[in-house]
């Protein structure tokens, strides 16, 4: 039901001018996400500043049936963040909500709003020499509350685990309006539900999470970098037990960088260099860290990679010896999702399979595709570590970017297919949101589908949070 002029007022007098947007122009930035596949509408943009105004808005849609959209940095990609084309619904941004409410030391925990960017988080924490350790290449402008209700994942999942794994407690205003305060800092609590894990990765469809206390870690001193030429898949995830065992779990990241991908950098991003003399087919980005400065990280890599060079697993590595090569060996890594952009179209596809598939999934992947569109460029990189690929497509030499790219849904089912048939999911860190609602149905059970509905009818009965997204 699009909002009254009157409920419209109403919501206006909670945030005030500061947290009102009406105006077209002023709501466009809310209306289309970063790679522009899903444009929408709004009623009205709101902008709380506390989780009271908040619960106030809530009250209201639900006396009036107003549909809200709960919105964090709106670097989501599969348009969960995003309302529908109606104009009835309501964005409701977090970005106001942006206080580090306190940090413990002593138990390890920061505390901080919804709308806390992901980097002042790693600040926070660094300030008392502490680590938080999800990392994303949005880290800048992607918000917590986004983070924790799309379980983000980043490139330190093998250690330390996803955002959820990274919560204690959880403060979230349910659709009716009602807060609920369970911001403890706690790694035991066994009175009943655990009930911040029906919210993180839940996207705003059963509650609007407005603060968290999240887990903080000792911040590493020593840290070994490595840029290693493999000769396949097989070899990296071959390696990386091999690291993982010499290491006795140190490893807080193992990124596969396909040749394809680090051309695409070499070419286009400017400083950029090539870390090794010969060409290979695949590379590993290997980081181990420690406490202690005298941790004997850097014999433990060496021992690794003797052995590696000894069984055929590596051809050729370089290891970081200031930070400075360490920051370039990172900013190859890191280029590889926007610099797709510079080759024209780009299908996308978050997947993870378990990691002892992985070498499998991408030759049979690779295969599929190619036999579909000869002359496909496949991009397949990312978090091999724990089993997450971004298995992207870029476009053949010379294709039409727009013809290339209404091929995205038949991709789609190529891909997915696959990783259904290997027991993987479709998505992996990046969401639900619209893009992949219509297809989890095939991917999960008609139980936990008919669970996860009941779930949200339980929570939502009116449908007004984020409908038309996740389930």
């Amino acid at each position: 039901m699009k909002p009254t002029p009157e409920t419209l007022k109403r919501l206006k007098e909670i945030v005030g001018d500061k947290g009102y947007v009406g105006s077209e122009s002023g709501m466009a930035p809310y209306l289309v996400e970063r790679r522009e596949l899903f444009h929408g509408r709004a009623a009205a943009v709101l902008r709380p500043a506390t989780t009271a105004e908040i619960s106030a808005i809530m009250k209201i849609a639900h006396e009036t049936g107003t549909a809200v959209v709960p919105q964090g940095g709106n670097t989501g990609l599969t348009g969960g963040q995003i309302p529908d084309e109606s104009g009835a619904e309501i964005v409701l941004s977090l970005s106001r909500m942006n206080k580090v409410r306190g940090l413990d030391a002593a138990n390890n925990t920061l505390t901080v709003d919804a709308g806390v960017t992901l980097a002042a988080a790693q600040d926070a924490a660094k300030d008392a020499d502490r680590l938080f350790p999800l990392g994303l290449a949005s880290e800048g402008s992607c918000q917590i509350g986004g983070n924790l209700s799309t379980n983000a994942g980043g490139t330190q999942v093998l250690r330390y685990g996803t955002a959820r794994d990274l919560v204690l407690g959880l403060e979230v205003v349910l659709a009716n309006g009602d807060i609920w305060d369970g911001l403890r800092g706690l790694r035991k609590d066994n009175t009943g539900y655990d009930l911040k894990q029906l919210f993180l990765g839940s996207e705003g469809t059963l509650g609007i999470i407005t603060g968290a206390v999240l887990k903080l870690f000792p911040r590493p001193r020593s840290v070994e970098t490595v840029f290693a030429a493999v000769p396949d898949v097989g070899a990296a995830v071959a390696l990386l037990r091999l690291c993982e065992s010499l290491s006795g779990g140190q490893v807080s990241t193992f990124e596969l960088v396909p040749r394809i991908g680090l051309d695409f950098v070499l070419r286009h991003i400017g400083g950029t260099s090539d870390p090794l003399d010969d060409v290979s087919p695949w590379y590993v980005l290997i980081e181990m860290t420690a406490g202690m400065a005298q941790a004997h990280l850097g014999e433990t890599m060496e021992a690794a990679l003797e052995e590696a060079l000894e069984r055929g697993l590596v051809t050729d590595a370089a290891v970081a010896r200031s930070e400075t090569q360490r920051g370039d060996f990172w900013r190859l890594r890191e280029a590889l999702s926007d610099v797709q952009r510079k080759e024209g179209g780009s299908i996308k596809h978050d997947v993870s399979v378990p990691v002892s598939g992985m070498a499998a999934f991408i030759a049979r992947a690779i295969e599929a595709v190619s036999a579909r569109l000869p002359g496909v460029r496949p991009v397949p990189f990312g978090h091999i570590g724990d089993g997450n690929v971004h298995f992207n497509l870029s476009q053949p030499d010379g294709m039409d970017k727009a013809a290339f790219l209404a091929l995205w849904s038949e991709m789609n089912a190529i891909v997915h297919g696959i990783v259904r048939e290997m027991g993987g999911s479709i998505s992996a860190e990046h969401g639900v949101g619209k893009l992949k609602r219509d297809e989890i149905a095939a991917t999960k059970s008609p139980v936990e589908m008919a669970a996860m509905r009941a779930l949200k009818r339980a929570l939502d009965p009116k449908g007004i949070l984020n409908p038309g997204k996740v389930v």
